[in-house]
């Protein structure tokens, strides 16, 4: 991309930042983005207890911001979920990953969204000492309905290029001991992640695409509070 074109794109983020974020937090009113209730113990087990299957210690992976806006917006729902308490990282660590795939106009902001999704570090301590590993398995990704309406309505130049939501619902998983038994949890969940993609041009030699787009992460929805 022209390296002038590219700051007048930067511009017009940070220029219309906030009247995306007012769009979303009044014009469709359900952008919660309040602090969740962290879970400082795995869930006891509602059932027969089950076993807690040999696996590699998940470490932060950097999340690939190629291959186009829904594929990214998948990639961004599995980085807030899996964490391992025994894999010696802390929520920082799987935090940093989310962090460096940021608009950087939206990186505080963002940045608390992300931590609404992960324990404290309190409470990672005390869920490290139940070797408590989480992942997510992904049901479905949509573009939701409450976004379309919004892009219509929205005035000229009040949403970015390339800005686009995604609804996404699937199940977390959750293992652990309690005691010495090993537990398992799952628990339905659905959010909304906002994002940008911008397209770029490369130099790769064909059969590469000419044109690729990146894409960053904008802000996220309250967990369990998506838009529709």
């Amino acid at each position: 991309m022209d390296p002038t074109a590219r700051r007048r794109r930067t511009v017009l983020i940070a220029a219309t930042a906030v009247g995306l974020i007012l769009l979303l937090l009044i014009g469709v009113g359900v952008y919660g983005l309040t602090r969740g209730p962290q879970t400082t113990e795995p869930a006891r087990p509602d059932g027969p207890t089950a076993t807690n299957p040999a696996h590699v210690p998940a470490e932060p992976e950097a999340v690939v911001t190629l291959g186009g806006s829904e594929k990214f917006a998948g990639a961004v729902a599995e980085a807030l979920f899996t964490w391992d308490t025994t894999s010696g990282y802390g929520p920082a660590d799987y935090a940093q990953m989310l962090a460096d795939v940021t608009a950087d106009t939206e990186a505080d902001a963002a940045a608390s969204d992300v931590r609404s999704y992960l324990p404290t570090q309190e409470a990672w301590t005390q869920l490290r000492t139940h070797q408590t590993r989480q992942w997510l398995t992904i049901d479905t990704i949509e573009i939701p309905a409450a976004w379309e309406d919004a892009v219509v309505q929205a005035a000229p130049g009040q949403i970015p290029d390339g800005a686009v939501a995604y609804t996404i619902t699937g199940t977390r998983h959750r293992t652990g001991y309690w005691g010495t038994d090993p537990v398992t949890t799952t628990h339905p969940v659905a959010f909304t992640v906002f994002l940008t993609c911008t397209p770029e041009r490369t130099s790769a030699p064909a059969p590469a695409a000419p044109i690729t787009e990146t894409c960053a992460v904008l802000r996220l929805s309250q967990l369990d509070n998506p838009l529709r």
